[in-house]
């Protein structure tokens, strides 16, 4: 009854179906409908952040709109403080020596990331009192010696 021999089924050689090109996405009840990152006002996706939580089997409720906001906002704040680090040192692109002082500045972001070490970032600026000159602090009692004097 076939006759090309091992049942396959008709269409192009090699017995694939052919395809004029990608799969046509899913209709949705509403076609004018507009998605999760329209509905909520975000920028990162939303998708994508289900995807993973799906992946990592981390609940069976899924809140990827809640953590996207999360997120996002989080994103947001780490590159305002950080470009307001890159333009105190009058640079234009934000490095990660900016995100590290941005970071470290904050108290909230600084808690949040105690156990973050921020590759190329380097160390706040800071001298322990007990190390600086011992003469720095001799100038300013002689100052002060000599103004009672008079």
């Amino acid at each position: 009854m076939t006759s090309g021999g091992k049942g396959k089924s008709k269409g192009a050689p090699g017995g694939k179906l052919s395809s004029s090109g990608p799969r046509p996405r899913r209709a949705s009840a509403d076609p004018l409908a507009p998605c999760c990152l329209a509905k909520a006002g975000l920028q990162f996706p939303v998708g994508r952040v289900r995807k993973y939580l799906r992946a990592g089997h981390y609940s069976q409720r899924l809140g990827q709109v809640y953590l996207a906001a999360v997120l996002e906002y989080l994103v947001a704040e780490v590159l305002e403080l950080a470009g307001n680090a890159a333009r105190d040192n009058k640079k234009k692109r934000i490095n990660p020596r900016h995100v590290q002082l941005a970071v470290r500045n904050d108290e909230e972001l600084n808690r949040l990331l105690a156990g973050v070490e921020i590759s190329e970032g380097g160390v706040l600026p800071h001298i322990h009192a007990e190390l600086l000159p011992a003469g720095s602090k001799k100038k300013v009692a002689v100052r002060g010696d000599s103004q009672d004097g008079d």
